[in-house]
This record gives C-alpha cells, structure tokens and sequence, in this order.
C-alpha cells in the first residue's frame, strides 16, 4: 500500500540540471530494481522543475536513481541555468493553472449576462438556465474520454484538440442564433474544456510524487482559486462595453492564447513506453480496475463529497447571505472573495507548511473534521438553537468550512494519484467526473424547502461532510498503512 510518499512500486521522477538551462537527464532504475532499460522523462526544455523546491528522491526501498552527470566546466544550478530553470518550471506552473481555470472562467464570467441572454434570444429563463447546466455536463462527462485518452496517446495531442475544439465552440456560441445552439455548443464547450482539467491533473502526476504533488496541486489551487473570483468582474466590465455574445469573443481569445502557449511550451510528460495501447475495452478495464482499489475509490469519494458541500455553499450562498439574511450585493460579493481568499490561503499553508512535516492523511482528516464542524455549527445556527442568529456567525461559519477545502481537496486527489502512476489520466477523469457530478446531485437539493429557510444548505452540508469522513476512515483505512509505515512494510 502506498504511503504519504508514494507507491513503493513507482519509478521516482528526479529533476535533474543537466548542463544547460531546460535539459532533462535521463532516469534510470537503481542496480537490481528490475533493470529496466533508461527513461527518457518526456521531453526536455519546458518541462524543467524549480530546482529551489524539495526534489522528489526514490522511494523508501528502492536506491537513489542516478543521474547522467554533468560535462567537466559545465555551468552547474547555481548560476544562469538554475535561473532559467526556475522561469520554465514558472512556466509550467502557470500553463497547468490557467488549464484548470479555463472551465471557472467559462462558467462564470457568463453568469452576469444570463439576463441578457434571456432577453436577446426570446427565451425563457429556465431554458437558458441549461446553457449552465449543459457546460457543467460536458465539464462532467469529457473528463472520462479525455482521461483515457491521454493515457493511450500521451498528454499533449488531446490536450491540443481539446483546447482547438473549445475555441472554436466558443466561437460559435458568440455567433448562436438560438437558445438550442446556444445550449448544444456549450455542452460542447464543456467537453472539449475538460480536457484541460483532467490532463493537467496528469501531468501534475506524471512529474511529481508524493508531497511535492499535494505542494503543487495546492499551488495550483492558488491560480485556478482566483478564476471563480474575478470571472463574474471580467464579465461585469465587458458588458459595460459590448453585449453578451462579446463575453464568449472574450473567452476565445483566452482559449486561443492558451492553446498558442501549450503548444509552444507544455511539452510531453508521457514518455511512449508507459502509455497503454488498447482500445475502449482497455480503458473501461482499467477504470474498473482503479474503481477495485478500495482506497482509490475512498480518497475519489471522499474528495467528491467535499466538492458537494463547496458546491452547495456556491449555488445557495447567494440566497442566504442576501435573501434571508438581508445583505447587499456589494457584501455579498466581498463575503464570496473573503471565503476564496480564506480556501486559497489555507491551500498554500497546506502546501508550504503542513505537506512533509505532517503525513498527507493526517492533514486530510483534519481539514475533514473541520468541515463537519462548520457544518454542523452552520446547521445549529440555521434552525436557532442558538437563537435567531445573524449575518456575522454565519458568515463566520462559512469562511471556516470554505477555508477547511484547503486542506481537503488538493490532498485526496494527491493520495488517489499517488496510486495510479500508470494510468493517472483515467484516474483523473474518474476524480474530476465523480466531483462534478455528486456537486451536480448534491446542488439543486439546498432550495427544496423553499426560500425562506438556510437549513436546506447546511443539512446538505453535514450530510455530505460527515459522509466523506465516513469514506476515508471506512475505505481509506489511513491507520492501517501508518501501522505498515512504522513496521517497515
């Protein structure tokens, strides 16, 4: 079973200087590990990692792997090559951020046109509404033909249809004449956007193990976190100066510079001998296989479930905070920035102080258990046992569980990764669909009693909350490999 540094059976990935700025050595296997011929770690050049960070070493068990040494006279990290170094793993990080912000700011930045989407196309508000749903869906389902996908044929191919597919869908939705055109080229939006959230979770995999992948999906979580604040801003300001269909102009040329720099600088992260070659059948076969793992399906669960209660906060905070408890559309939206500034927060404190001084479950089971805290304090707060409480508290309780995601979710996809390095684009799709969908379920269920009443949202979330600890304490078992941890196994 894997520990919080990773599966003993994987192959380290070490970053290495190489001679020059951008080079990657080659990885090789240690003397008796298997003997496996030399690896070549993708592609070199862009793919270079921050030499400054902590490097990912072999694991326990296994010897260091050695790495090609550099010529004599060559230019070690310390000078111009670990600077460029430095600015291409930037880069990097950057790619991977804007990929998985892409679908953030596709959502959102549509949000304050609805209205006028309403009134340009002659429909009725409810059928717009599906232009939402329908981007969600295919966000939802196109992770699980992506996925696949870049586990046959490597991450960059997919990854470049699928950010060609969502320019040119987004195109199209500037020009819709029609609700209808307007809902089927946004499902296909959604489809081909998804690409890019699934592969980057990938190639997170494919470079890192370990605490370095929580340290930089919390770092990811930093630049996607940003997305869902200034999308709705962005999509205010171009409707001050065009109508709704430039909103989608927008979002291609996004999609258009994106697709320019991935091309330029996200190279390969899948070298050929680790891709599978089967066809539909292969990839069902080993989606079913990941679903067998019992801890894999926990940790995939367990974060999808967080991911509800941070979808239930979403789709009801703008009733609650305004309708019943009376605040105004500017506090409403500094109440929203404070809980993503608190998320993002916690997410870095998350990736620079907690991850490699704490294992990754114990981190995980606390960020846990504070979610079924704020949760249940929002649900007594909710139906005045306290009393009638007011704005304070319970914004209070929802910057604490929205800070609590911090620690929850880059950890659960960082330990179900952690067990799939050879089939780590099936296994985020299966992460990211399963996330998307029990949001999906667990959304329209905060409005059932009405409007008049917050407690729909906070049973929705207690409900999901204690049902994640359930799912890592049942299925995870996190006490069991701490146990094999402290006796060698």
């Amino acid at each position: 079973m894997p520990d919080s540094g990773g599966s003993r059976a994987q192959r380290a990935h070490i970053p290495t200087s190489g001679t020059g700025p951008g080079t990657d050595a080659d990885l090789r296997t240690g003397p008796g590990a298997d003997g496996d011929p030399t690896v070549p770690h993708g592609d070199a050049g862009a793919l270079a990692v921050d030499p400054a960070a902590p490097q990912v070493t072999a694991p326990a068990g296994l010897p260091d792997a050695p790495v090609t040494p550099k010529a004599p006279g060559a230019p070690g990290l310390a000078g111009p090559a670990a600077k460029a170094a430095r600015r291409t793993g930037l880069l990097v990080t950057l790619v991977l951020g804007g990929l998985t912000a892409l679908p953030p700011l596709s959502m959102d930045m549509y949000l304050p046109a609805l209205p006028a989407v309403t009134d340009s196309l002659s429909a009725p508000a409810a059928t717009i509404q599906l232009t939402l749903t329908a981007c969600l869906a295919g966000m939802a389902l196109g992770q699980l033909v992506v996925g696949p996908m870049s586990d046959r044929w490597g991450r960059r191919k997919p990854l470049l249809l699928g950010m060609v597919v969502y320019v040119l869908a987004t195109a199209i939705c500037a020009l819709a004449p029609t609700a209808e055109l307007l809902i089927g080229f946004r499902l296909l939006q959604g489809l081909a956007g998804a690409a890019g959230i699934v592969i980057a979770r990938a190639v997170v995999r494919d470079l890192y193990d370990g605490v370095e992948m929580a340290r930089f999906f919390s770092t990811l979580m930093l630049i996607s976190g940003v997305a869902p604040i200034i999308a709705p801003l962005i999509g205010g300001q171009v409707l001050r100066v065009t109508d709704w269909r430039g909103i989608f102009v927008v979002l291609t040329g996004v999609g258009i510079a994106l697709t320019l720099v991935v091309w330029k600088w996200l190279h390969e992260t899948l070298p050929p001998a680790d891709r599978h070659t089967g066809g539909v059948a292969d990839a069902l076969r080993t989606m079913r296989g990941l679903l067998a793992d019992r801890v894999f399906t926990g940790y995939m669960i367990a974060g999808g479930l967080a991911f509800a209660v941070l979808f239930a906060y979403i789709s009801a905070s703008p009733f609650v905070v305004q309708e019943i408890y009376g605040a105004s559309p500017q506090t409403f939206s500094l109440l929203f920035g404070l809980n993503s500034i608190g998320l993002i927060a916690v997410g870095q404190i998350n990736g620079k102080l907690l991850v490699g001084r704490f294992s990754l479950d114990k981190v995980l089971g606390f960020g846990l258990a504070v979610i079924v805290l704020a949760a249940v304090a929002l649900l007594l707060m909710t139906t005045g046992v306290f009393g009638e409480a007011g704005l304070v508290p319970v914004a209070a309780g929802l910057f604490v569980l929205m800070s609590a995601m911090g620690l929850a979710m880059p950890n659960t996809n960082a330990q179900a990764l952690m067990r799939t390095k050879h089939a780590a684009g099936s296994a985020s799709a299966l992460l990211g669909t399963s996330s998307f969908l029990i949001g999906a379920i667990a959304s329209p269920l905060v409005g059932i009693a009405g409007e008049d009443t917050a407690v729909p949202m906070a049973v929705v979330q207690v409900v999901c909350a204690v049902a994640a600890v359930a799912c890592f304490l049942l299925l995870c078992r996190p006490w069991q490999r701490a146990g094999r941890e402290a006796g060698g196994l």
